[in-house]
């Protein structure tokens, strides 16, 4: 989308919801939109996407809009003393104590899902499936053990597992579920992206341990094992789950992704929050608009807009919502 486009378009839609909110009837309160409303931005592309597609609506509402590069641990403080307003993706699997201890202080109050549908595992290239019969079923790896043997673990395969400062939970599974693997750590995210894109043009075999959303999803159609359900006591209690000797005999939990917002907020802008609560971005569209970004360098304002631009039917009830 180019420049003139995108500020023509953006100018249509604010002159579109001002017009709306100003003939309903029982709108909400636009509140003090003389201030603006600041947006932390943390340290993730998929964040930006985030922030960047809520702030762009919140002007059509009629606000100001300022992002705020806020790193993700010191915005908790700026949200509890208002100087920082809102944090849209929220990650509870990052600083949770820090963020649990937010929370309860009352200066930052939680509204509630993000609705990005987040998957934390082991994955795999889809064509997996022809070559170990059986998955996405966790127990069907034991019988392909030797087809993703490397030479360094033969008779063993091999997990390719996150970086080894990340941790060692694929180690921790493995030993766990008793499998005949080992986890063998990548050197970084990008030899994990490149090795998946190998794998999936070669349709040579590969589990590994990633995440969604990501970019490279995007472009590589992928399974994800189905382990045994996590449970707390798993990685706790060896009398838990299926290996009584052992714990993290489970698969991994899924994080939660939440909104958060300075507990003034509602107060002040009482329109903006009830847009806020009804915000939500899916996760294959985040998945593709990081791929737009980190990957084919397009802008994020472009990227953003563009999605504005495309996606009326999606957007459209959460300004609604907010003016009426």
């Amino acid at each position: 989308m180019n420049r003139h486009f995108r500020n023509s378009f953006l100018a249509g839609i604010i002159l579109w919801a001002a017009g709306s909110l100003g003939t309903a009837t029982n709108a909400a309160p636009l509140g003090e939109t003389d201030e603006p409303i600041k947006l932390a931005i943390n340290e993730w592309t998929g964040q930006h996407i985030t922030t960047h597609i809520a702030g762009k609506l919140l002007q059509t509402l009629g606000y100001k809009v300022e992002y705020v590069t806020a790193g993700y641990v010191p915005q908790f403080t700026a949200m509890a003393q208002g100087t920082l307003h809102a944090s849209l993706e929220m990650w509870n699997n990052l600083s949770t104590e820090i963020y649990d201890k937010a929370i309860a202080s009352g200066g930052v109050v939680d509204i509630g899902p993000l609705g990005l549908e987040t998957v934390e595992g082991w994955a795999y290239p889809i064509h997996m499936e022809e070559i170990c019969p059986g998955l996405p079923d966790w127990k069907a790896l034991n019988d392909c053990a030797q087809a993703m043997a490397t030479a360094d673990t033969f008779p063993d395969g091999r997990i390719l597992a996150y970086p080894a400062e990340w941790g060692i939970r694929s180690a921790q599974k493995v030993k766990g579920l008793q499998l005949p693997y080992q986890a063998v750590p990548a050197g970084s995210e990008g030899a994990l992206v490149a090795e998946l894109k190998a794998a999936a043009a070669g349709k040579k075999p590969l589990v590994m341990e990633f995440w969604a959303p990501h970019w490279v999803l995007a472009e590589v159609d992928v399974g994800w094992v189905d382990l045994p359900v996590h449970a707390p006591e798993c990685e706790t209690d060896p009398g838990w789950g299926r290996n009584a000797s052992e714990v993290h005999d489970c698969g991994f939990l899924n994080p939660q992704v939440t909104k958060t917002l300075w507990s003034g907020f509602e107060g002040k802008w009482p329109a903006a929050y009830t847009f806020l609560v009804d915000f939500q971005v899916d996760a294959k569209d985040q998945a593709a608009m990081m791929r737009d970004v980190d990957q084919k360098n397009l802008k994020l304002e472009d990227v953003t807009a563009e999605w504005i631009a495309n996606n009326e039917a999606k957007w459209k009830p959460w300004i609604d919502s907010a003016g009426n």
